[in-house]
């Protein structure tokens, strides 16, 4: 028995040893490739949860099973993976993490690496964005760019307005120039697919920009589209749906407060007492009833009601107890929403993305509507060995043909007013006053008809020939067709319709253009430290339009058929125009790289362009760009110890901007240069008395200018490009000199000319402006990491010349001031009644409340030598602040603000003048105004005189938005799998989220009118 307990004893005793022996300790030392020790460095045992930090010296001890592998992870460190085996001592040096310096930007016909480039390019991912679902491509550069002003459109449609480094025109488009996978695009961006886009860089210096020559002046938005990556296809399926809601209440008087207010109306500037338009049933305290009859006789509520203006059918109303809310009639909460099914692969020699996406908006105005059908597909194959071929094509429809109410009516319409007629149907004018501006807002979305359809086709045929001694061949087709429908119904049931038997118009547009691309491209490393890379470009195009548009009215029996129809109406109209440009370039490029610490760009463009005069038809833009990465000199090796990457750039260059536009409606003008011809019809009677109309042509009343050409901007930027503290903080300064000559201006000449006016070359802009990002890394550990960007930037501008030698007030241009300094009378306040006997001495009609303007030169007369430049239109500084967190791996959470700071805007609502309806007979917004009692010092009185000049109240709209709030939950990888998916995830967001605005306090600051706050609920699911 003992010599079994003993056997038990030891077998027990050597099962514990070699336990024990499986693990063993392994410490040692985490530096950095300088030799500086690393603190906080995780150290983790592979597979499992057993993990230790390094210490203030850099030192670390961690108890680990045989074999086992220890993973070393740190911010802006490489992840290092190192078999433990049986060593008990392992040092480990960590190095750079330069995966963001590796990462790839658009250079323009070619892509490089961001440490090679050596101009001013700001890049986004979209795939950042997808928690926050961004329906255009405006919502994914709003406020991720420094230098890049976005807009804010508040339609169904949504977008916004593009400006790059300030406006460098008076009259030619200030829109960057778009290019989409590589070619120029000329058509709208709500075509293009958000969730279609891999990534979007924006080229903003002279040398970025040169090899885009007479296009480029005013930046380029180089967009990039997914393209297939994995062996196995991957289906992706993105779908949303949403709420539109107004951000901010602009509300209108209710009954109660609108006869209140209709009061003070009445009272504002009349010689009468006040107590004569207060309600009779509750007089103030000391006035009779017979006092406030003032000698009239009748019922005292309806004398009181028509001292307050009301008609009839208001009286009726008001007797009744009965009011129209058509403010809440006019908004609603619109449904949004947003599916895209794509899939995507690799296989052997081709690679392939294809997706089909639907987008139906509603707008916060009752009948506004936005849809629209996109598909898109990219593929590429290997031909041959030497032959590749590809395809990137993309089509939309586009619906905008919705009718919304007429929401600016809301001022107008009184809350005692009807929306219907006795028998049902709707009132041409809501009040029995036929005299009035105010319409029924809903007339034109019951009774008109519109079709509003876009067609657009955009493509890309591609073959890439690899030739010789590393030399490749690119040929690039880029055919683009947009066809565009507008077909509008007037009808002779809406009562606001006066033509009998109603009205159509029916427009066709077929816009078509094309592109070829010889491209020729040679890329050589000599003695391992020597890289030049050369770009050849040889490029065609053409622009062509067809629009032709036909009408008709007093359609006969009826017109129920509305545009479908024309034919049966009394008065047909028809019309046409069609256009052509064309164009080429030639174009060289070349990229020196030495030991890829010295980076030098030389690149030149030769532009032709049909537009231009005779004289002018060829330009040609030069650029140079020089970049220094001097952290990869040896004088620098060791010495400055937090910093990890620093390069300088400098460029210099001269770029063009052809887009001439014309005026009246915004489209490409072809024949700027060319003398017009116009042509009409005079009446006459022949020789047996007949009479008939004979075709005259005439002298438009444009002169030709064979010497029109191009504008030209020269610019130059320096730059400098950072990493501190082993990448923890990142980012990049600029400041730049755009100097931009020949401005097209269109002057008016004399009359002995015989012509209005002619585009010329006579202008000058100067811009400068300084951009500032910055990301953070500020935490990162296994379960929460923590990551910030910050975007600063201004810009000022200065027109050095105009037209003559003499300012221009009547367009407010300055020479020496920016284009949008606001040139006015500065308001020292509102002249209160002791003051009234200064104020008589400008103007005998000033009264008490109205707006006190400066004189300046203090002769009691008011003109123009009493403007002053009181500000500007344009923001003084920009910037967003973006933040992103990521929970336990599994949950997302980020927010971003946008900042516009410094700008003025007009703010006429302050006079409290309607114009010449007057107050007495519309309504109001709910805004403060003067009164004896409330002597307000900002606001003038009800019914407010103009002191005895015209001008405009200018205040300060600068803004603060919460932009975008997002949180998504992925569902862990053990949870997909079981689900037989690839990845699912949940978001939830929130745009245009809250507003910080702290001296405006009328609809939102970027525009005049309801302004929507998003909230979006979506499902991202891969196959």
């Amino acid at each position: 028995m003992r010599k079994k307990l003993t056997i038990i004893l030891v077998f027990l005793l050597s099962v514990g040893t070699l336990s024990f022996a499986q693990e063993h300790t392994v410490k040692g030392v985490v530096k950095d490739k300088q030799g500086i020790p690393l603190p906080g460095v995780s150290v983790k045992v592979k597979g499992t949860s057993k993990g230790v930090s390094s210490g203030v010296n850099g030192d670390y001890r961690i108890a680990v099973p045989p074999n086992a592998v220890l993973v070393f992870t740190s911010i802006g460190f490489a992840v290092q993976e190192i078999n433990a085996g049986s060593r008990s001592e392992i040092n480990i040096t960590l190095s750079d993490d330069t995966k963001q310096l590796d990462e790839v930007v658009v250079i323009g016909y070619g892509t490089a690496t961001k440490k090679d480039v050596t101009g001013a390019i700001s890049s986004v991912k979209a795939s950042q964005l997808e928690n926050e679902n961004p329906q255009n491509v405006t919502d994914i550069l709003r406020g991720n760019i420094p230098g890049l002003n976005v807009g804010l459109s508040t339609s169904a449609k949504g977008g916004g307005d593009l400006l790059v480094r300030g406006k460098t025109t008076l009259s030619a488009s200030i829109s960057p120039l778009i290019v989409l996978d590589g070619i120029i695009y000329s058509g709208q961006l709500s075509d293009i697919n958000p969730n279609d886009i891999e990534s979007i860089d924006v080229l903003k210096d002279a040398s970025s920009l040169a090899v885009y020559g007479a296009k480029a002046a005013t930046g380029v938005v180089a967009i990039t589209t997914k393209k297939g990556k994995s062996g196995a296809p991957i289906i992706t399926v993105n779908t949303n749906f949403g709420l539109a809601s107004l951000a901010r209440d602009q509300k209108v008087y209710d009954g109660p407060g609108f006869l209140k207010w209709r009061a003070d109306v009445m009272r504002s500037g009349a010689a009468t007492p006040s107590y004569l338009y207060d309600n009779p049933d509750n007089l103030p305290e000391g006035i009779t009833l017979t006092q406030w009859l003032n000698g009239q006789s009748g019922d005292p509520t309806d004398l009181w009601l028509n001292r307050l203006g009301l008609v009839a059918n208001e009286k009726a109303n008001y007797l009744a107890g009965k009011t129209v809310n058509w403010y809440d009639e006019i908004f609603r909460t619109g449904l949004r929403q947003d599916h895209t099914v794509s899939m995507s692969g690799r296989k052997e020699e081709v690679s392939y993305y294809m997706s089909l996406g639907y987008l139906k908006n509603e707008n916060l105005i009752k009948g506004g509507e936005f849809s629209t059908f996109r598909a898109r597909v990219n593929l590429e194959g290997k031909a041959a060995k030497f032959l590749t071929v590809g395809l990137n094509f993309q089509y939309a429809d586009r619906d905008e043909g919705a009718i919304e109410a007429d929401w600016n009516q809301l001022t107008s319409l009184s809350p005692y007013g009807d929306m219907y007629t006795a028998d049902g149907k709707l009132r041409r004018i809501p009040t029995d006053d036929n005299g009035l501006n105010a319409r029924n807002p809903f007339l034109d979305m019951t009774y008109n008809s519109r079709l509003n359809r876009q067609n657009t086709i955009f493509g890309s045929l591609y073959t890439k020939v690899e030739l010789p001694f590393g030399i490749t061949y690119q040929l690039n087709f880029s055919p683009g067709i947009d066809m565009y429908r507008t077909f509008n119904h007037s009808s002779t049931n809406n009562p606001n319709v006066t033509t009998p038997g109603g009205s159509v118009t029916r427009a066709n547009e077929t816009r078509y253009n094309w592109q070829v691309d010889n491209l020729l491209k040679w890329n050589k490393t000599f003695n391992k430290i020597h890289t030049i890379d050369v770009t050849l470009l040889a490029n065609a195009e053409k622009y062509q339009t067809w629009w032709t548009q036909a009408g008709n009215e007093g359609f006969v029996p009826s017109d129920v058929l509305g545009y479908h129809n024309l034919s049966s109406g009394i008065k047909a109209t028809v019309d046409a125009e069609d256009k052509v440009a064309t164009g080429n370039a030639l174009m060289g490029r070349l990229n020196y790289s030495l030991m890829q610490r010295y980076n030098l760009t030389l690149s030149v463009r030769q532009d032709g362009y049909s537009v231009f005069g005779a004289n002018f038809k060829d330009a040609v833009f030069p650029s140079a760009a020089f970049a220094w990465t001097f952290t990869e000199e040896s004088f620098m090796k060791g010495k400055l110890n937090w910093l990890d990457y620093g390069k300088l750039r400098l460029s210099y260059g001269i770029n063009g901007n052809r887009e001439l536009r014309n005026p009246d409606n915004g489209t490409l003008d072809p024949y700027a240069a060319l003398q017009l011809l116009t042509i009409g019809k005079y009446q006459l009677v022949n020789n047996s008395g007949t009479p008939l109309e004979a075709n005259t042509v005439r002298n438009g009343n444009r002169m030709g200018n064979d010497n029109l050409k191009w504008e030209q901007t020269k610019s130059l930027n320096a730059g400098l490009d950072f990493s501190v503290l082993h990448d923890r903080l990142s980012g990049s300064i600029d400041v730049y000199d755009k100097r931009t000559r020949d401005l097209l201006v269109k002057p008016t000449l004399t009359n002995v000319s015989g012509y209005d006016n002619v585009f010329s070359n006579l202008a000058a802009i100067k811009n400068t402006g300084l951009e500032l990002s910055l990301n953070s890394k500020n935490v990162r550990s296994e379960k929460f990491t923590w990551n910030t960007s910050l975007n600063f930037f201004f810009n000022r501008n200065k027109i050095e010349r105009l037209a003559t030698t003499s300012d221009e007030p009547g367009n407010g241009w300055f020479i020496g001031k920016d284009v949008d300094v606001i040139w006015d009378y500065k308001i020292l306040g509102v002249w209160q009644e002791s003051e009234l006997e200064e104020a008589n001495k400008f103007n005998k009609g000033i009264k008490a409340g109205d707006f006190k303007l400066e004189d300046v030169d203090g002769n009691y007369t008011y003109n123009d030598l009493d403007k002053q430049f009181i500000g500007y239109k344009t923001p003084r500084f920009v910037w967003a602040l973006r933040n992103e967190f990521n929970i336990f791996r599994n949950i997302d959470f980020s927010f971003q603000l946008l900042s516009n700071w410094g700008q003025k805007k007009q703010f006429n609502q302050a006079k409290n003048q309607p114009g010449s309806v007057g107050f007495g007979r519309s309504s109001s917004y709910i805004l403060p105004y003067w009164t004896p009692s409330n002597p307000l010092n900002d606001f003038a009185r009800l019914n407010s005189g103009l002191s005895g000049a015209s001008f405009n109240v200018w205040r300060d709209n600068s803004f603060i938005r919460l932009n975008t709030v997002a949180v998504a939950y992925s569902l862990p990888q053990y949870l997909a799998g079981k689900l037989k998916v690839k990845s699912a995830k949940v978001y939830l967001n929130v745009n245009n989220a809250a507003l910080y605005a702290p001296t405006w306090d009328y609809w939102d600051p970027q525009n005049d009118g309801p302004t929507p706050r998003y909230y979006t609920l979506g499902l991202n699911v891969s196959l």
